[in-house]
């Protein structure tokens, strides 16, 4: 009779996709699939003849790389102050667009993720993505309209595309991501909650991300109100809140909207996104060439937020691989909130169903780090 080996991996951090990862723990892969998962002394009196594999750092189920812009990826790379990344984008919009969204998606599947999240400039990418990844996830057709004498025919516009796209889902679904508090004129910002909400959309949202962000809204001080009246003529008056609280004025957040970045926050903050059930998606990596601080990792986890992790862009990431935002953060929170949130909160936050590793899974799919 012909017995297959039996191996038993473990790493610092095992995560069957559902539970609490483990730091004991291991899965057994007979042959092609998993065959058994739990604490590693468990399975070593389960399987007493197989042999121990460690895996490094951590196991999961395929990860999730929840913010990216693939049309930025012919962009160069920009490490400079917050205030000049949208400056930069402008200069290099030439290169934005079809091609390099291709080359963005190609480096995702290369990197071994198993979902994505992407914010849409352009209608040519948002069809190449409904019509052709092999990759599941939320297309985010981003809204950038600061002028609010401009709003109800922006709205008019966005409702109307997004109705045709709807019609092209699959594998892909169509999402709404107005850019950010500052950038989309409150009276659209409620708008477009308001019909996220109604037609079921899921929302994205850049918020909370600089001083600069907070210093404008607030007092309408600092660079970025340059950057604003470069895109608006009309006058305009701060709200006069931080970025989170502006949101949540306006409707915005919710249990179908995923918050990007969150790293100028406060507790106040960090409460009203845990009770309105708001997802955030930390891009660390990013937010570190830009200078903007870092997010507050235990303050989340204390309060319950569910957390989600991106890379971004090309334009302020150096690659699209979102195990290297988990590593990159590895010494500095705990590991195991860090493989949740690159796994299973990734899928929660999209609205997408999170794959586990139980017997009969295929060994394919258990990823290391």
């Amino acid at each position: 009779m012909f017995w297959l080996k039996t191996e038993l991996w473990t790493a610092e951090v095992v995560y069957t996709g559902f539970g609490t990862p483990m730091l004991r723990g291991a899965i057994a892969v007979q042959g092609r699939h998993v065959v058994g998962q739990g604490s590693l002394e468990e399975l070593k009196g389960r399987f007493p003849e197989a042999e121990v594999v460690p895996k490094g750092k951590a196991l999961f189920p395929p990860p999730v790389n929840a913010h990216t812009h693939l049309d930025l990826s012919l962009h160069p790379l920009y490490r400079g102050p917050f205030s000049g990344f949208i400056p930069h984008v402008v200069a290099h919009r030439e290169r934005r667009g079809l091609e390099a969204a291709q080359k963005g998606l190609e480096e995702l599947l290369a990197s071994g993720a198993g979902a994505f999240a992407d914010v849409v400039f352009k209608d040519e990418v948002m069809e190449f993505l409904l019509r052709e990844s092999p990759l599941p996830g939320v297309a985010f057709y981003e809204v950038f309209a600061p002028d609010p004498e401009d709003a109800e025919e922006v709205f008019q516009q966005v409702q109307a595309k997004i109705r045709a796209w709807r019609r092209l889902e699959g594998r892909v679904r169509v999402g709404l991501s107005p850019h950010a508090p500052y950038s989309v004129s409150a009276p659209l910002l409620r708008r477009l909650a308001q019909y996220a909400r109604a037609e079921g959309l899921p929302l994205m949202v850049h918020a909370g991300e600089s001083l600069e962000e907070v210093a404008f809204l607030l007092r309408r001080e600092g660079p970025l109100a340059e950057v604003h009246r470069r895109f608006s003529q009309t006058p305009w008056a701060p709200p006069g809140l931080t970025p989170i609280r502006h949101l949540h004025a306006l409707g915005v957040l919710g249990p179908h909207t995923a918050l990007v970045h969150g790293v100028q926050v406060d507790e106040e903050e960090v409460r009203l996104l845990a009770e309105t059930g708001t997802k955030v998606i930390l891009c660390p990596r990013s937010n570190a060439g830009l200078g903007v601080g870092e997010a507050p990792l235990a303050l989340y986890a204390r309060h319950g937020v569910e957390l989600a992790l991106g890379t971004d862009s090309l334009a302020s990431s150096p690659d699209l691989d979102v195990k290297n935002e988990v590593l990159f953060l590895w010494e500095r929170a705990d590991p195991r909130l860090l493989v949740r949130a690159l796994t299973r909160g990734g899928y929660r936050a999209l609205g997408l169903p999170s794959p586990r590793l139980a017997r009969g899974t295929p060994s394919a799919l258990v990823h290391s780090l």
